[in-house]
Order: C-alpha cells, then structure tokens, then sequence
C-alpha cells in the first residue's frame, strides 16, 4: 500500500475512533432545516438524502473557491479542469455537470451556454449561510437538470439571517506567483441589512506543455434586504465574475491547443417576500448576462459567446394546519445567445408546480411534486415525484421515486453552426429531443448522538434519451452547408440508453468537545456502476468514477486548528498519445491547513498545502492540474 494510502486510511481511522467517543452535543442534525425541496422542513421529512455543511466551513478547510469545498463533501465528485475555480464540472451520482442544478436563493444559475459554467458562482464565500445538496433526481421541483441532483446555495442576506456586523479581509502569498486577496463587509441593524464582498485568486500558475496554467479569477458582490411594511421584505443582489485562465485541452485532445478563456458574468436577483399567518409568498426575478471568449491558440479569433437568462418566478408556500402543507408555484424563462461561433437564438419556457407535504401518525412522512413544463425546444414535459419517510426516533428510513429531464444547452444544439467551414470537430444539433429518465432511491439514516450521523442510500436510474457526441460520417450529417466532405465529425445525439445503479454512504460529525475545542468531519463513500447496451462504453459511462471516498477534518483547540481534505478516485484508464496524457485508473490527492488565531480571535496566520504528496492527475484527459503547491497568508475579522 502506498504512503498516500496509508495516510488517508489512517486519517480516516483516527476521525471515526474520535466520533465515536465524543458525546458532548448540542445540535440536532435531524431537525436541521432545510430548502432544497423549496420550502422549509427538518431533514428528516423529506424522505430525501440532503448534506448541508454551513459557510463558515470556507475558513476552517484548506479550499481557495466554492467547488474546492463541494470536492471533498460527502458523494460530490468535482472533475476539475484548472485549479482555485477556474473550471469545475460537478457530478453527482453519476448525472454529469450538464445534468446537476446549481441554485442560489431559490433561482437558477445554470448557464444556457454549457454546463461547464455552472460552478461560476457570483457570491462571496462569507456571504454564504449554508450549502445543501439534494442528492438524485428533483426535476419534480426545480425542472431541467435536476436528474443527478442539486447544489442548494442560500445567502445569509436574502434568508433573513442576522448578519454580524463586521469587516473582514485576508491575503494569500505562495508558490508559482500566487496572490488571492480577498475582503467583506455585513451590516444589519432592525430590518436592514447589507454586505458586499470580493474575491480575487491570482497565479502565473505551474508549467504545462508549453504553457503555464495561469488564473485570475474575481468575484464582486453587493446584496441587501430591507424589512417592509405588513410583513413584507425586498431583497437585492448584484454581483460581477470575472475570469481568464489557461484553457490548454479543457476540450480538446489536440497538440496543437494552447488555448485560453475568459468568462465575465454580471448576476442580478430581486427578491420580494411576504410573510403571511400560514407561510410565506415569493416574488423573484432574476437576470444573468454572460460573454465567454475562447482562444484555441492566443493568436486565433475567439469564439465569442454572449448568453443572456432572464427568470421570473411566484410561488406561495403554506402549512394548511398541523400535518399538512403544500407549495405551488409558476416559472418564466427566457434564454438567448448572440455567438459568432454557434449563431443567434432564443428560447421561452414556462412551468407550474405543485407540492404536497404531509405528517402522518408514528412519525411517517409523505412529500408528493407535480411538475409541468413547457419549452419552445421540447414541448410538453410532465414530471411526479413521490417521497416517504419513517423517523421513529433516533432513526430514518426513507425512499423515492420520480422522473428527471434535461434539455439540451445551446452548444449542444449549435456548435460549429455559424462557422464559415469546418473541417472536424464537434457539430450542434438543433433537432435533439430532452433527456428524459426514471429515478428510485432507498435509504437510511442513524443519528448516533445529536450530531453525528451516518446515511446510507441504494439508488438506480433508467435514462432514456441520453444527448452525447456520436462520431458520424459526413453523409450522414444532417447539415453539410459548412462542413468538408473529407472532414471527422462527432454530430450530438439522443444516442444512450444508460441505466445507473450504485451505492452511497455519509458521515457526518460536528462537535463541540468542551470549552475550547471543537471538530467538524465529514466522510463520503460512492460506488457507481453505469451500462447500456452497446459494446463500446459512450464518454458518458466512462467520464464519471466507479468507487470515490472524501472526506473533510477540521480540529480547533484553543487558539490553534489543523484541517485536511482528501479525495481517493477509481475511473475507466484513458490515453492520448497525441499530448502524451493519461486518466490514471485512481488517485489520491490530499490537503493541509494549520491556522493560528489571536486570542480574542481577530486575527489569523496559516499555512497550507495543496496536493501535499504532489499527486499528477488529471480528472478530464489532458487537463493536467497542479502538483504541490505551498501557501500561507493572514485574515483579520473586526467587528464594529
């Protein structure tokens, strides 16, 4: 066994001996609240498997961004392409990143341009309240994309919570010219409440293949809510990021790619909520405008992307009495892309939702969705879901079943489409119909003690429909206008029939372990097994891992703390003789923080060490990420 091995092994040994002999709690992780299902319920009632890990946990981990925090929580795969958030596709349960929803304050974030940008997240880490992650299919609730599962972000501006008045601002200094600053202000007093917040990770980044895989990554916010008249709230956000980073075979195997890429985004959301006696009504409307610009080699002509989302949604959620709720909602949608790459379009979609909560006798609990879509693109989609739950006491069974869809984004349907001639590469199909799939799930929960708990879930999906690059002769092209007869092309088609079964555990731990200590940990186990029935396994089946463990450890005592993450991988082995690059079948990669706090705890210095045992990976081929890198910085939090 290899020293990583043994080293995460012996982690691992040393976080559940320490679980298992603390018993100091105070929280109760079965009565968390939670909203991934849309309105507000303790976790235990959901029949749902659902991780929440709170914001702060930012500045306790070794993580520079919010994927690196979702990469080492329970069952999140994050494939990255780049380090610190220059590109991350998640996955979950297998669904790939086209095929998991990013949420933040109940809107969507998801880009229309690709799944590649979803974890581009506008918000400033100390603005975050808490993440949860719904975990399988929700398109019951949340509509397209919701089939693996859902990134849940909620802000603390927007759910009402008290905001500390305080400034806080860090500086980080390491290896290969890094530079990440980043600074935040909140405010609150009576019913107003304020924070702005920026973000910057710098590098001139390690050596590629001719190339240094350099990054500047920025994240600007400003958000406030203000207490109305008659129980009303009008909350308001605006937020820019911006990046550029090195992009060298993000997509493409090829020698001849030294690309780079830049991607700003400005998100803007309004949000008006009405408390009433029995819930509580909402208003949003939300604009997000993005321009991609991708150089395959710095002297070429960018494909340049200007996508633009509009949403607009009404929803009231109520209790009817004691044991019974119900949620019921409408959805607006416009997408549109301006692209000197894939052409000019727009796209109207509309939705109406319903959900039904209910507490039976001898703690049973039943959650029913109907969803109905409509899109220019798909028509008519229809989506139920159903699910139940059994909490007796200490312990939850619960199970679910429901459908999940996804449509195509418009690179799917459009590259390579406004291009004068191409010669190979990947052709957009604007004919292709929506995924579609059938989801079941069975699992378990056991609270030890008030805050630890471990889950356990079997599930399975049927998929239908399944969009991936099929190769296709040029006869076979439904559209030659701009194409060579003697060209390679990969045409997206409903080509798949994939059905996916697999198995997760998670463990969950925060204590308290007296005055002045506390431990937060967290674990993951995912085994995956995907199958269709054509002899030569598609990207799709090959692309996610079959076995993955994660894990996160964070220990404080007194004014000192000591945190590490980790990620083990098993995946299908890829080369590529061209580039010289490989998918190793596993890897290990682990990270380490040490941290020491003034007494009264406005200020901070650390150390940390990314990759400490200078792993080579790749988590998409040709992607190389960073060996070891060494960092240090301060942080200083005053309040006023």
């Amino acid at each position: 066994m290899s020293i990583a091995k043994r080293a995460f092994f012996a982690v691992m040994l040393l976080t559940v001996s320490h679980i298992i002999v603390a018993q100091d709690s105070t929280l109760q992780l079965d009565n968390v609240i939670i909203t991934a299902t849309l309105s507000a319920q303790k976790q235990k009632e959901s029949g749902r498997n659902i991780v929440a890990i709170k914001g702060e946990s930012f500045s306790k981990l070794p993580v520079h961004s919010v994927d690196d925090l979702l990469r080492y929580l329970p069952g999140i795969e994050v494939q990255q392409r780049g380090p610190q958030g220059s590109q991350s596709d998640i996955v979950i349960r297998g669904g790939t990143f086209q095929q998991v929803l990013v949420i933040i304050d109940g809107v969507k974030l998801n880009d229309p341009l690709t799944g590649h940008f979803s974890m581009y997240v506008p918000i400033h880490p100390s603005e975050i309240e808490r993440v949860e992650i719904l975990k399988g299919a929700a398109s019951a609730i949340w509509g397209s994309e919701a089939v693996g599962g859902v990134v849940n972000i909620i802000t603390k501006t927007f759910s009402n919570s008290k905001n500390k008045n305080q400034i806080k601002a860090k500086t980080v200094a390491g290896e290969y010219g890094l530079f990440n600053g980043d600074a935040y202000v909140s405010y609150s007093k009576n019913k107003s409440a304020f924070a702005a917040g920026i973000l910057s990770n710098n590098a001139n980044g390690q050596p590629l293949r001719g190339t240094n895989g350099f990054f500047h990554l920025t994240t600007a916010n400003i958000s406030f809510s203000q207490g109305l008249a008659k129980d009303w709230r009008l909350n308001f956000r605006t937020a820019a990021d911006l990046r550029k980073f090195n992009a060298q075979n993000f997509y493409t195997t090829f020698n001849s790619d030294t690309a780079e890429e830049k991607v700003n985004t400005w998100w803007n959301h309004l949000n008006l909520q009405k408390k009433t006696n029995r819930g509580t009504l909402n208003f949003d409307a939300a604009y997000k405008k993005l321009r991609d610009q991708y150089w395959f080699r710095p002297a070429s002509v960018p494909n340049d992307n200007r996508t633009s989302l509009f949403t607009s949604q009404l929803y009231y959620s109520a209790d009817i009495n004691k044991k019974h709720g119900y949620t019921g909602g409408l959805q607006v949608h416009r997408k549109e892309i301006r692209s000197n790459d894939r052409g000019n379009h727009s796209l109207w979609h509309a939705a109406a939702y319903s959900i039904f909560r209910h507490k039976l006798k001898n703690g049973i609990y039943l959650n029913e969705s109907l969803r109905l879509d409509w899109d220019e693109s798909y028509g008519w989609i229809l989506s139920p879901q159903l699910n139940i739950a059994w909490a007796p006491s200490k312990l939850t069974l619960r199970s679910s079943v429901g459908r999940s869809f996804r449509d195509a984004d418009f690179t799917e349907r459009y590259n390579n489409y406004n291009k004068e001639l191409v010669s190979s590469g990947r052709i957009g199909n604007p004919d292709l119909e929506a995924e579609q799939s059938w989801n079941a799930e069975i699992g378990i929960d056991y609270n030890f003690s008030a805050r630890f708990r471990i889950s356990g879930t079997i599930f399975y999906r049927d998929h239908s429909n399944l969009i991936d690059w099929a190769n296709t002769p040029y006869a076979e092209m439904p559209r030659k206008s701009n194409l060579s007869p003697a060209g390679n092309y990969a045409l997206a088609k409903n080509v798949e029939e994939v059905r996916t079964r697999g198995m997760e555990i998670d463990i969950i731990y925060n204590e308290k372990l007296g005055q002045n200590a506390s431990l937060l940990a967290t674990a993951g186990l995912t085994w995956l097994k995907s199958v269709n029935d054509d002899p030569v396994p598609s990207f799709y089946i090959s692309s996610h891992a079959r076995f993955m463990t994660n894990f996160s450890l964070a220990y404080t005592i007194h004014s000192f703390s000591v945190s590490v993450n980790g990620v083990y991988k098993q995946r299908d082995e890829q080369k590529s003789s061209a580039i010289n690059a490989e998918i190793s079948p596993s890897y290990f990669v682990l990270n380490t923080k040490a941290a020491y706090s003034t007494k009264n705890g406005w200020g901070k210095c650390f150390i940390q060490a990314d990759n400490i045992f200078n792993k080579g990976y790749s988590d998409l081929l040709g992607a190389v990420m960073p060996g070891r890198w060494l960092s240090g910085g301060i942080e200083i939090a005053l309040p006023y």
